[in-house]
């Protein structure tokens, strides 16, 4: 899922000019799927537990997409 900026960030066409969601229920798939996405990435979150996730991260990629990565709520 692609969407754009959301409220209370600056839009920078250049930077964030939207993000993409990578989102899944199993907590290994997406540890693997970060590792890989944060391979010459600049992490802006480090994927961690959140108070809305059991895993959340947000980084941007070698070639500048901005992506939030998580693990569905449910599974809390």
């Amino acid at each position: 899922m692609a969407y754009v900026v959301q409220a209370g960030r600056d839009w920078n066409p250049g930077t964030d000019a939207f993000l993409i969601s990578l989102r899944g229920d199993d907590v290994d798939t997406i540890r693997k799927l970060w590792s890989a996405l944060s391979d010459g990435a600049e992490v802006l979150q480090a994927l961690a537990a959140s108070q809305w996730a059991p895993l959340y991260g947000m980084l941007r990629d070698r070639f500048g997409a901005t992506w939030v990565v998580d693990v569905v709520a449910s599974n809390l």
